[in-house]
């Protein structure tokens, strides 16, 4: 089954490769059935999923690969990985919703987001190093050509600075896993029996740099500060359907790497460490927020609340490495809103980098001072607009309050130092507000005026997503039954 989620959209971006006389609406049409089909074997999986327990993978499948370096094709999933693949699921679809009026090469466009949908998946549900490497690496080549192929302004430029930089952390990131491949004994790149072995537990300097080259590559691709500088331009200069695919799935190949490797291979360099990557979350926290409040581009102020976000996932799994007496629940906690806030930014920072991208379309800027009244002609894009900076500022009721909730309850009780980064949450809550008032406020000048409302391919897109963030708000507990006990292993594991 998971082989066959992974690699369905791969085989229709093949096929439409291979047909060059399919019209473009064709195109179109075969991207959104094969995004529906995928999601729909997504939802088979989650309704069919039981918690595989400590150490364990659910639908596992693996295959001889490269049996000289002892490599396997070895996938599977758990608590950690199935919410994600399914967050990835439902963002490519809507992205293909979204795209369903595209009239720039919607054939080559659709089958490299289908490629780009093989690759995320593919990496979520890898328990093999070198598997996890390979989809992480084809990731930063699909989004390339993404940027440099779709974008606007200076894209080229924007696109191979995101290369440089996202393929110089990668490369970090193969040392890192060589060092894991070296230490182990028998030498494995499988994920769960490096897990298992713990190979440099007792060598603090060989653990520690490992751990160093890991970090680097990870936090780069998550990006955490001062790592973050690609960020912002590759946003800025990408179509709505390339940020949303890069906010929403690609940055959490960062984040999700750090508990799905480096917390439970490394334990020992992790609790030595923890409060460097404390450090860094707060200080990625705060930072995302304080220069997103300064941004008068409205897509640059998304992307560094991404910064922002991202830095609240460092700073909760962080805190989970910070090992004392009585602190194994917070730490368990800090680690499930990790995973949630994962789900709950891919959602809403998706949904609004579409609704940035429908301003660019309408008017050609994303300038908030060149709109003003824009919720008279629009009123279904501010209403939109709207759900989606209360999500992100975390509003109860709505998915973010209940990721930075868990985070926060449990960051604080491991390690009260986090309670700094709270002044995050309000610096988010005034730049929300201001764009808010800049853009949809007051009576109808610039660039609003003649604005065309959402059409229903933009409005279902995005409202899916939105809705989505609305029901893990209000029923938090189908998704949390998922995570908690693979948090539970990930917390037992650093603390061994």
């Amino acid at each position: 089954m998971l082989s066959l989620i992974v690699f369905l959209p791969l085989a229709a971006a093949l096929a439409l490769v291979a047909v060059p006389r399919l019209g473009d609406a064709v195109s179109r049409w075969v991207w959104v059935v094969v995004a529906a089909v995928d999601l729909a074997l997504v939802a088979a999986v989650w309704l069919r999923y039981e918690d595989p327990g400590t150490g364990r993978l659910a639908f596992e499948e693996r295959a001889p690969w490269i049996p000289g370096v002892n490599s396997s094709y070895h996938i599977g999933v758990d608590g950690l990985s199935l919410p994600l693949v399914a967050m990835t699921a439902v963002i490519f679809l809507a992205c293909a919703v979204f795209a369903l009026r595209e009239t720039d090469r919607p054939r080559p466009q659709a089958a490299l987001f289908l490629f780009l949908q093989s690759v995320s998946l593919g990496l979520f549900v890898a328990a093999d190093l070198i598997l996890f490497f390979l989809f992480f690496d084809l990731s930063i080549v699909g989004m390339y050509f993404v940027i440099a192929g779709w974008g606007h302004n200076d894209a080229g430029r924007s696109a191979m600075k995101f290369f440089l930089y996202t393929f110089l952390g990668s490369l970090a990131l193969l040392a890192g896993f060589i060092g894991l491949y070296i230490a182990a004994e028998p030498h494995t790149f499988d994920m769960v029996e490096l897990a298992e072995q713990t190979p440099l537990a007792g060598s603090s300097l060989g653990g520690g740099l490992v751990l160093a080259a890991i970090l680097v590559g990870l936090a780069v691709k998550t990006p955490t500060v001062p790592f973050h500088t690609w960020l912002p331009p590759a946003h800025t200069d990408a179509p709505a359907i390339g940020s949303a695919v890069l906010a929403g799935v690609l940055l959490k190949m960062g984040t999700y790497g750090l508990v799905r490797i480096a917390m439970p291979m490394l334990p020992e360099a992790w609790r030595a460490w923890a409060w460097v990557i404390v450090v860094v979350g707060i200080v990625s926290v705060v930072y995302g927020a304080l220069v997103a409040l300064a941004q008068t581009d409205l897509k640059r102020m998304v992307a560094y609340t991404s910064v922002n976000h991202m830095g609240y996932v460092v700073l909760a799994v962080g805190a989970a490495g910070m090992v004392a007496d009585d602190t194994a629940q917070a730490r368990a906690i800090a680690v499930t809103g990790a995973v949630t806030q994962m789900v709950s930014h891919g959602l809403v920072t998706g949904a609004l980098f579409l609704l940035a991208g429908v301003l660019w379309e309408r008017a050609g800027t994303y300038d908030m001072g060149s709109y003003g009244g824009l919720a008279g002609p629009a009123p279904r894009l501010a209403t939109l607009f709207a759900v989606g900076a209360f999500a992100s500022l975390g509003l109860p009721g709505l998915s973010g309050f209940i990721a930075e909730f868990q985070i926060f309850t449990g960051s604080i009780a491991a390690a009260p130092v986090t309670a700094l980064a709270l002044v995050g949450i309000l610096i988010t809550a005034a730049l929300f507000l201001r764009a808010l008032q800049r853009i949809f406020t007051g009576p109808t000048r610039g660039a609003s005026v003649g604005f065309a409302d959402l059409r229903p391919a933009e409005l279902w897109s995005v409202g899916t997503l939105l809705v989505l963030s609305l029901l893990i708000g209000v029923l938090p507990r189908p998704l949390l039954d998922v995570i908690e006990p693979a948090a539970e292993v990930v917390v037992e594991l650093v603390g061994r």
